[in-house]
């Protein structure tokens, strides 16, 4: 192990001893005993690692300034007795009854008023008391267990947020910032946040306003960029502490998670990935996701490709993702195994489940781990084995860790941009919750590109055109908040022959969310060939007509309205080409009164080959997969042999590829479908994983009709099954 990076795929699982029924009784065990059995049906199943801790502040210090970690200990010792190791977490992500008793304040208030103890989460993460017990915890915990040989690495805090936070401790801080941001000058301030409107103006520092109630998007804009670069500090400051005991071979990491939707879903409101993962050696992340039916591997790969980007490629580790699961998310047999590939596939260096036991008691009692509240074997269980002991026999593990990834798409995505088109709303523009927002465009534009097999990186608006300079093609999905350097470093990269795809709602305003008061988009008109001024609902009436052979045979019947349109979505941008330009129009609005703007464009920009392509609307799922089908063939992308046959059998079967540490070039087939797929190999090698079937009791059955058995040599286009829910692994 290093500070940077592990040496081998962590297979693993949260565990909890603190949680743990009393076994004494009913089977004889005692709490060491019962350990060393746990840790042994781990071993069986391939495991490696848990991670431990991080949510057990009141039992590592149950009254203040006393200290127990005898629940720490026995899950040590016992791991390390069986040759397991531990990532062991700061467990200042749920506080002690205690001192909220002795410290209201640790809570946080937010704009539903004071909090209640109780769920964790809840705390304020700029409260001085918090602070001051959350570093003494933290050092006495890691002061105890950085010698251990079983601790590989830490873990700081755990899902960590500003949790809405209006306290005065945090809008005391705003306030300080907001003073050295504008170098004490209200009158700066009043104008760059247009505090006019309403009478919002401050012209003393002494009577500003608590910003919970403020009707200002850019002062709300600012206060959240505020709170989530709180978060980053917080997590800078748990990793500087941490550091002052770990070891040359120990890691810190942090699991970041998304936006939630019962599932992780989108980019995080509440904090920025790119600048908090900085504190940290190596990105972690939690993703959660529907499974049985609904296992599509877009948000196992969303997740992934989020979390790789945050380091620029840098590889990650899932830290939580599930076993059992939810109601609802029982997998059906081979999609436990298929999903931790999928993690793999996507630069994944770990593969660990929340959680190891079902809990006995309270809230997650029945978020079920990978063992039941029985505490025996069952199917899923059988199967994570499975998955464990492939990836450690010889030639596998080693050769699928580490995998990078050289892709040629990028989407540009802005946590101030999510903020702001929550308040002005895409459907209504104002803040009532009504229609899409900007996650959904994200993911439209995302599970396109996934569908159609072209793999992406994400990169935040302030990537810089050197960055940039390394995509063929850069998606801004309703990039409605945009600094000037984003601008200028778009036009620089179209110029230089980079293309670039923005759809409606992008470049409205700058990153303090003023509206350009040119014409749109602001500085780039002459980069996309058009401009607009007016945009309208299109309730459920206006169609968009594309030019021939645009949609090509992505668009199924039913998505086509009468006369050859598909539906227009959401909100439509009633697009004017300008005069002698030279711009291609790729879809019309199929509506009497908007029949005369575009809907699509795309303009040549510069002499490298560079173009701008506007989408100005939000287009139906198949739809936005034809258009991005045209665009990435339009930008050459596709005449890379191997972009060509991943995209050949988009539809089919699920292709992601990377390069591993020896240079070689890794395939991995995912067949997420309850049926077999007959397909052409898109690469040349040997079959790493293949060639079996996960029974229903959670066994493997060699089976050929799953797939090329591993150690198959196959040529490129020599055809092969991959069996349902069930995947292959080629190298070579």
């Amino acid at each position: 192990m290093s500070t940077t990076a592990v040496d081998r795929i962590l297979f693993g699982a949260a565990y909890y001893d603190e949680y743990m029924p009393d076994l004494e009784q009913s089977d004889g065990l005692d709490a060491d005993a019962r350990a060393d059995r746990d840790m042994a049906m781990m071993k069986a199943a391939g495991i490696n690692v848990i991670r431990i801790a991080e949510s057990t502040w009141s039992t590592c210090e149950p009254q203040p300034g006393e200290f127990d970690f005898s629940h720490v200990d026995r899950a040590l010792d016992a791991a390390h007795r069986a040759g397991i190791d531990v990532i062991v977490g700061t467990p200042t992500y749920a506080v002690p009854a205690w001192l909220v008793h002795m410290h209201p304040d640790v809570l946080a208030v937010t704009p539903n008023g004071p909090g209640s103890y109780g769920a964790r989460q809840i705390m304020d993460i700029v409260s001085p008391a918090y602070r001051f017990y959350g570093e003494r915890v933290i050092r006495r915990l890691i002061a105890h267990v950085a010698a251990h040989p079983a601790v590989i690495g830490y873990q700081v805090d755990n899902e960590t947020k500003y949790y809405d936070s209006v306290s005065l401790d945090m809008q005391t801080l705003f306030v300080k910032y907001l003073r050295e941001k504008f170098h004490g000058d209200l009158d700066e301030l009043n104008r760059r946040l247009g505090l006019d409107y309403w009478s919002n103006r401050v012209d003393s520092w002494e009577d500003f306003p608590d910003v919970t109630g403020s009707i200002n998007q850019s002062l709300r804009g600012e206060f959240d960029r505020f709170r989530r670069d709180q978060v980053a500090r917080f997590l800078a400051w748990q990793a500087d502490i941490v550091r002052e005991y770990a070891r040359d071979d120990q890691f810190i990491t942090q699991n970041f998670d998304y936006e939630w939707r019962g599932y992780s879903y989108g980019v995080q409101p509440a904090v920025d990935h790119f600048k908090a993962a900085r504190g940290v050696d190596i990105t972690g992340v939690d993703i959660y996701h529907p499974t049985e039916d609904e296992l599509t591997g877009k948000e196992i790969a969303f997740g992934g490709d989020m979390a790789r980007s945050t380091k620029d490629g840098a590889n990650y580790l899932v830290i939580e993702t599930e076993a059992q699961g939810q109601h609802g998310w029982l997998p059906f047999p081979g999609q436990l195994r298929l999903q931790a590939y999928s993690h793999l596939a996507s630069g994944a260096d770990s593969v660990m489940y929340w959680h190891w036991h079902s809990i006995h008691h309270s809230y997650e009692t029945y978020w079920k781990g990978l063992i039941s509240h029985d505490l025996e074997p069952n199917p899923t269980y059988e199967e994570a084995g499975v998955f464990g002991r492939e990836i450690a026999a010889d030639g596998v593990g080693d050769r699928l860790i580490h995998l990078k990834k050289r892709n040629r798409v990028a989407i540009m995505v802005s946590n101030e941009s999510l903020s702001a088109l929550e308040w002005f709303r895409i459907e209504t523009g104002f803040p009532d919750g009504v229609g899409i927002n900007y996650n959904d465009v994200v993911r439209r534009i995302y599970d396109a590109l996934f569908e159609l097999n072209v793999e992406c990186d994400f990169v935040p608006v302030d990537a810089g055109v050197e960055r940039l300079g390394r995509y063929a093609m850069v998606i801004a999905p309703a990039l409605y908040c945009a600094p000037q350097e984003t601008i200028d470093d778009l036009r620089a990269y179209v110029r230089d022959g980079g293309h670039a795809v923005a759809t409606m709602r992008s470049f409205v305003t700058d990153d303090e969310v003023t509206v350009w008061h040119d014409r749109a988009p602001h500085d780039l008109t002459d980069v996309f060939g058009m401009s607009y001024n007016q945009f309208t609902r299109p309730k459920g009436r206006v169609g968009v007509a594309f030019a021939d052979g645009m949609l090509g045979e992505d668009v199924a019947a039913g998505d086509v309205a009468a006369g050859g349109a598909v539906r227009a979505e959401a909100l439509i941008e009633l697009l004017k080409v300008m005069p002698k330009a030279g711009t291609e129009v790729l879809a019309r609005y199929d509506h009497y009164a908007w029949k005369d703007y575009a809907a699509v464009t795309r303009h040549a920009f510069g002499d490298q080959g560079g173009w701008g392509e506007w989408i100005g609307t939000m287009l139906d799922a198949s739809t936005m997969r034809a258009v991005l089908r045209e665009a990435v063939v339009a930008s050459g992308i596709a005449s890379d042999a191997d972009v060509a046959a991943a995209m050949s059998l988009a539809g089919t079967v699920t292709v992601r590829r990377g390069e591993n540490a020896a240079g070689e070039s890794v395939t991995y087939l995912l067949n997420y479908s309850p049926e077999p797929v007959r397909v052409p190999s898109p690469a040349a090698g040997t079959v790493l994983v293949g060639g079996s079937r996960v029974a229903t009791d959670g066994s493997a059955v060699d089976d050929p009709s799953a797939g090329p058995a591993v150690g198959t040599a196959l040529r490129a286009g020599e055809e092969i099954v991959v069996g349902p829910w069930n995947l292959a692994v080629i190298a070579g």
